[in-house]
């Protein structure tokens, strides 16, 4: 390590420290990175049970076994023990988790939630509001100072691993985005940040449902060029789909849009990828979802993008295939000669 890097690891240890709720894959991974990183991390998740092991052997052997804990990292059963003058907060639960997440920090927290700067890894649109995850925070604390979300091409794994990896941060305010950028960065890990929040988790939460499809599709033994082309029109119905929500169409070309659609779809580390490989094979959802063992955001996040789609007037016929297969019992086959009998269109014809 030179001496800057050194230098910033000593600065980044003397500040507060950072509590990561949410002890999965992606959170262990998260909270490696950041005590990695030089931060003095606490990590929490609802099994009390699971975070004592975590805490006893300082590995999470069951999401993450190849990736041991750096001295600055504990594992924290206890709650009010986790939030205790921590400076940010890092939610990494799934969709259906973050309103609950939040409200319990606002009953039952020794920090005000107001106090510390808030972010999160979670992705795709809640079910019963469409909300995004920024939203569902400022209807909760509308005035909330400093939040942000972390997005892009990323496996918790190769994360744990210290393969090199970049992600984005979309944040409330621009210090506050370099703030995380420069809490994230190390050697091997590197943090670009953006001030499109909706483009960014429209990208986190479209990019899954198009995982299940390339999945299918590759199941279904149709190539490369089939992939290929779901791809590229999958990136035009997310991209259609953010820009009607109000993103920036530039955040699509970069890692959170393109680049973690490209990753979630080609890459069998991806569960939202091997859903859809397994009902090609014939397996239903439930059966699927319990070989896979974790929780495939992909599943709920299809009949939230169609609704938001349709409630919007926004054309998706990926989306909506993938929909009915998910949701209506379609057959894979009969879902893609629906979309390969479509008419052509004009491929440069305008996003909107």
């Amino acid at each position: 390590m030179n001496e800057s890097s050194s230098a910033v690891k000593q600065t980044r240890s003397a500040q507060k420290p950072i509590a990561v709720l949410g002890a999965g894959s992606w959170g262990t991974a998260l909270a490696v990175q950041l005590a990695r990183a030089g931060s003095t991390v606490k990590l929490w998740g609802r099994d009390e049970d699971a975070l004592n092991r975590l805490r006893d052997e300082r590995v999470n052997s069951q999401y993450l076994p190849d990736a041991s804990f750096p001295k600055t990292l504990s594992a924290e059963p206890d709650w009010q023990t986790c939030l205790t003058d921590v400076g940010i907060v890092l939610i990494s639960v799934p969709s259906h988790g973050f309103r609950p997440v939040v409200q319990r920090l606002l009953d039952d927290s020794p920090v005000a939630i107001e106090e510390v700067g808030l972010c999160w890894a979670t992705k795709g649109l809640e079910m019963a509001t469409g909300l995004l995850p920024h939203q569902v925070l400022l209807s909760m604390v509308p005035h909330h100072p400093r939040y942000a979300v972390l997005s892009g091409p990323t496996f918790a794994k190769e994360v744990g691993l210290d393969l090199p990896t970049a992600i984005t941060v979309a944040a409330s305010t621009e210090a506050f985005g370099q703030t995380l950028c420069e809490t994230l960065r190390s050697e091997r890990f590197m943090a670009y940040s953006s001030d499109d929040l909706i483009g960014v988790e429209v990208g986190g939460a479209v990019k899954n449902v198009l995982a299940i499809g390339a999945g299918m599709s590759d199941g279904l033994g149709f190539g490369a060029n089939a992939r290929v082309a779901l791809i590229n029109r999958g990136l035009r119905e997310l991209s259609r789909l953010g820009i009607a929500m109000g993103a920036q169409a530039e955040t699509f070309m970069g890692l959170a849009g393109m680049g973690d659609l490209v990753l979630t779809c080609t890459d069998n580390l991806s569960r939202n990828r091997r859903m859809g490989m397994a009902l090609a094979s014939g397996s239903s959802v439930e059966q699927a979802a319990i070989e896979i063992q974790q929780v495939v955001e992909g599943v709920p996040a299809a009949q939230a993008v169609f609704e938001k789609a349709a409630a919007l007037n926004v054309s998706m016929p990926i989306v909506e295939q993938i929909y009915r297969v998910l949701h209506e019992n379609k057959p894979v086959q009969d879902a893609v000669r629906d979309l390969l009998s479509r008419a052509s269109g004009n491929d440069t014809a305008g996003l909107r």
